[in-house]
């Protein structure tokens, strides 16, 4: 299978701009998620709406396309993206521009996910390790059929343990936190941007319960290795100290 992979990127954030420009290790962020995805992939591209952003990725050697700023979501920038850069690819995967600690293992596993040819979306989960992440609206939970298929995401804890303490509930089920890493067959690309909002969605705010709603088939890998996502200068901070302790500041 031929598998191109797209990083969205914006320079506005309401918590950290420019932050795909921002130094992580002598490098900036966005160079690291692009190394990182390129190792596994075909095909990378950036997909920018800044020319701060396309300059420095073609500086550094990368591949970037520029994309309209009205976008609502990275998954709809993925999709022009991906009619500007043309080519016949089996797989797109969504590389989050924030996220410069991705694993070869983790796009791997996305990419495996398709040799099933009843999935039309895949995406990775993580077992929790503790209740006080469990309950954490932040970190939504999957719930996933035997064949590894989605049934429902939620920012609740599901499922519900009757009859036991909390304390108790991690015993009785293996609780498994969504990390918001995606991969598309390109017709499935184009069919879900044109999806309206749906009702789960705007509840739980997560996007990908429109596609459910809608009968796409989600499938569920799983990795033993958690995302570092950088979402404010504190964050930052915390991707600097990790990076040390790695002994990787090239």
């Amino acid at each position: 299978m031929k598998c191109i992979g797209i990083i969205p990127a914006r320079y506005a954030s309401t918590r950290f701009p420019g932050k795909p420009l921002a130094m992580l290790g002598g490098k900036p962020v966005i160079q690291r998620v692009y190394e990182a995805a390129q190792s596994a992939l075909d095909v990378t591209y950036v997909a920018t709406d800044d020319e701060r952003i396309y300059n420095k990725v073609l500086e550094f050697g990368g591949q970037a396309v520029m994309t309209s700023p009205d976008h609502q979501s990275g998954t709809d920038r993925i999709k022009e993206a991906l009619s500007l850069i043309g080519g016949n690819y089996d797989i797109v995967v969504n590389i989050q521009g924030d996220e410069p600690f991705i694993q070869v293992h983790q796009i791997t596993t996305l990419c495996q996910c398709f040799t099933d040819e009843k999935t039309q979306i895949a995406t990775l989960g993580i077992p929790f390790k503790s209740m006080d992440e469990v309950v954490n609206p932040n970190s939504p939970k999957i719930i996933t059929d035997k064949q590894g298929f989605a049934i429902y995401f939620s920012r609740s804890i599901i499922p519900f343990i009757r009859g036991k303490e909390m304390s108790e509930w991690l015993s009785q089920y293996p609780f498994m936190k969504h990390l918001g890493m995606y991969a598309y067959r390109p017709n499935v690309l184009c069919e879900i941007t044109s999806l309206p909002q749906s009702a789960l969605e705007l509840a739980e705010s997560l996007e990908q319960l429109r596609w459910i709603e809608n009968g796409y088939k989600i499938k569920v890998g799983k990795t033993d290795t958690e995302t570092i996502g950088i979402d404010s200068p504190e964050d930052l901070y915390k991707a600097e100290i990790f990076l040390q302790n790695q002994g990787d500041s090239k």
